[in-house]
């Protein structure tokens, strides 16, 4: 094991690499709770997401691990769950179909991540873009939690207003939101999944949860379930498209970040880089046939990393805890049933993702507008996609309006160009 993770010459141990693991895996935890919560909202088996959710995360984070070596783990992306959610609730799309979109972007990651075309796409993007396309997420995932939660409700001449802050559900969802900022502002590892925890123990003595059991024999898997040919029929490219951008930001922003913190960089670059992207591909693809949407490598990872793990024996010990969870299917469910327990993760989740908005240069407005369309349209359209195209459309078009054409990258004008038909000829709502 020492030689193998190189523990020695990354200045651990296998204590503190399991530690690391487990402090990683308290701060993700909630994911197996609230992307069952919100996939079975639109019809999809609770099962079934649950073991497609554990399988992704088992698959990515071992070849993270055993292959690429980092103490980095994947799982189900929050936001990318919550857009494929409104795809098909909108669009009045199966979830099968949408699967397929899925599938498909899962393989052109695969595409991507063995070949310089994951360099090119990345470098062409521009940073606020990028940016803008993380905060839009953001928003987009908090204003579900508000909904959820029952703090904002729907309103015939605003849109939407202040709910009725006495009802049972908003009034545990708030005491569950200050709980868990609580912890946080103490700086508690794990505060989210802690605060899920007290905040499921309040439902339970308020009578608004109910469970039969704790333990049980694992759901039985369901493989393949996916509609490949709806993708085409229904002209969903733009949300593949919008998966498998999302995706790329999400992972290599990860990547380079909890990296850094580790001290595992050389030079700038990631060793071994191709290897990390491939383990997320292979998640994403995997995921989407048991019946899950895109995985991400999953910034909380950082958490591991400041408790000492620098190494994939960190990740190994993560997956290892996740293909253990599968025991607790009655507990998760139960929890996960319950939108007042699940909507503060939401919320909170949704700021962290907002940090990206310091970094756009205001002053300039061809950088600026950009990204605040898109942080405009994706909570207020209800479609991430929708969000990414009308940013690829306004970045070029200010640029040579501005005079400064020649700066923008020939992909960014390709990418606009499709955008700007495909909200035109096949608007996806």
């Amino acid at each position: 094991m020492e030689k193998f993770f190189s523990l020695k010459e990354n200045g651990t141990d296998v204590r503190t690499e399991v530690m690391a693991g487990v402090t990683t895996f308290l701060t993700m935890v909630y994911i197996l709770i609230v992307n069952p919560a919100l996939l079975s909202s639109i019809g999809i088996p609770f099962e079934q997401v649950f073991m497609a959710t554990v399988i992704s995360a088992v698959i990515g984070t071992l070849i993270m691990g055993l292959v690429a070596k980092y103490p980095i783990a994947i799982a189900p992306g929050m936001g990318l769950n919550a857009y494929f959610a409104s795809v098909v609730g909108a669009q009045g799309l199966s979830y099968q179909t949408v699967f397929g979109t899925v599938f498909i972007a899962g393989l052109l990651f695969l595409l991507i991540s063995v070949t310089s075309l994951r360099k090119m796409i990345i470098d062409a993007i521009p940073n606020s873009l990028k940016y803008g396309i993380t905060s839009g997420i953001g928003l987009f995932i908090a204003f579900i939690g508000l909904k959820n939660a029952g703090i904002v409700v729907p309103n015939e001449s605003t849109m939407v207003t202040l709910g009725d802050l006495h009802q049972p559900g908003t009034v545990l969802a708030l005491a569950g939101l200050f709980i868990t900022l609580i912890f946080m502002a103490r700086n508690i590892k794990g505060a989210i999944f802690i605060g899920m925890i007290v905040t499921a123990i309040i439902g339970y003595f308020i009578g608004l949860l109910n469970f039969d059991g704790v333990l049980s024999v694992p759901p039985t898997p369901v493989f393949f379930d996916i509609d490949i040919a709806g993708v085409f029929t229904n002209s969903l490219y733009s949300i593949v498209f919008a998966f498998l951008l999302v995706t790329i930001f999400d992972t290599t922003g990860t990547l380079i970040g909890v990296t850094e913190q580790a001290g595992l960089t050389k030079d700038g670059k990631i060793p071994r880089a191709k290897k990390a992207f491939l383990g997320d591909a292979i998640a994403t693809t995997v995921g989407s046939m048991f019946g899950t949407s895109p995985s991400t490598a999953y910034v909380e990872s950082s958490t591991g990393v400041a408790a000492g793990g620098r190494t994939g024996l960190t990740a190994t010990v993560v997956a290892i805890l996740f293909a253990a969870s599968i025991f607790f299917s009655p507990l998760i469910s139960a929890i996960s049933s319950v939108q007042a327990i699940t909507a503060p993760v939401l919320i909170i989740v949704g700021c962290f993702m907002m940090e990206g908005l310091a970094k756009v240069n205001w002053k300039i407005f061809d950088e600026a507008f950009p990204a605040f369309a898109i942080i405009l349209t994706m909570p207020l359209t209800s479609s991430i996609s929708t969000g990414i195209a009308i940013g690829f459309i306004t970045y070029p078009l200010m640029k040579v309006f501005s005079g400064k054409g020649k700066s923008v990258h020939p992909l960014i004008y390709i990418f606009g160009l499709i955008f700007l038909v495909q909200l035109i000829f096949f608007p996806t709502h």
